[in-house]
């Protein structure tokens, strides 16, 4: 997966905005972070699920999703290897994300899978 193919994935996401924050983009539901690009480095997305979903994608596929390191990764935040992610999975990540910050109406409302 490329940059470009993760943020494709992200913006499909209902009512999702790219905003620009310390240096990178992420991107947003309701004005809260749910996934970010480029950090740590361009190598990397991240996501942000709660620990027990983290700890399911890490599972999963321990070569692609890391925790972020320090607190954010304790709480939840995942990194991305991109150029290791499929498509799918990484779909499934930012679902997961999207849903755990959209704002209650909106996760109702919105068929998302």
């Amino acid at each position: 997966m490329t940059s470009d193919a993760f943020r494709r994935l992200a913006l499909t996401m209902p009512e999702t905005l790219e905003v620009g924050h310390m240096g990178h983009p992420d991107f947003r539901v309701g004005g809260k972070i749910f996934a970010t690009l480029g950090y740590p480095d361009e190598r990397w997305g991240m996501v942000k699920l709660s620990p027990e979903q983290q700890e399911a994608f890490i599972s999963a596929d321990p070569a692609v999703f890391l925790a972020v390191k320090g607190g954010w990764g304790q709480r939840g935040a995942t990194n991305v290897l991109l150029r290791k992610a499929k498509v799918a999975i990484v779909r499934t990540a930012l679902t997961a994300a999207w849903r755990n910050v959209a704002p209650a109406k909106l996760a109702r409302r919105v068929n998302v899978t």
